[in-house]
């Protein structure tokens, strides 16, 4: 099995970032949601330069599997996860998970005692899985559609302070 890297998100990432978004609403989301849904979700990505925006607004990481652009993950202010999205040919390889650690650990480099999420369905059971749980449900209007997700969290330990003791 092949280790996942990751590296800062770059402007030149941004037209292979929308196409791994549009792919895994499609492709990985189909189960959770209809297809209008989906296609509503994915249209959020048809601006491409306000999508760049959004990703270069954020601390945003880059996942490679096999030197290749496998997924992506920004972290919005210190603890809020704004977006984790995986190639469909690359899920269930730990691209999801390398990007989820990364932004906990950044999280909590920057102070924060948690770290929220809007979380797809689709995504709940790997951010349960991390250690998140579930505070709320939300319905989203994306388009015409409405679209449910749950606000979930995860309590971060305080770093440690070798200077205190």
């Amino acid at each position: 099995m092949s280790r996942v890297s990751l590296r800062p998100y770059l402007p030149s990432d941004a037209a292979r970032c929308a196409t791994i978004f549009r792919a895994s609403i499609e492709e990985l989301a189909s189960e959770d949601y209809s297809a209008d849904q989906c296609a509503a979700w994915a249209a959020s990505a048809d601006d491409e330069i306000a999508f760049a925006k959004r990703l270069s607004g954020a601390l945003t990481l880059v996942a490679l599997f096999e030197g290749d652009v496998a997924g992506f993950a920004s972290l919005k202010a210190a603890n809020a996860i704004d977006m984790l999205y995986v190639d469909p040919a690359c899920a269930r390889r730990g691209v999801a998970t390398s990007l989820l650690d990364a932004l906990v650990k950044l999280a909590t480099a920057r102070g924060a005692k948690d770290v929220t999420s809007d979380v797809s369905d689709t995504a709940r059971p790997l951010f349960e899985r991390l250690g998140f749980r579930a505070d709320r449900r939300n319905l989203v209007e994306l388009g015409h559609e409405w679209l449910a997700n749950t606000t979930m969290t995860k309590r971060l330990a305080a770093p440690s302070n070798p200077s205190a003791h």
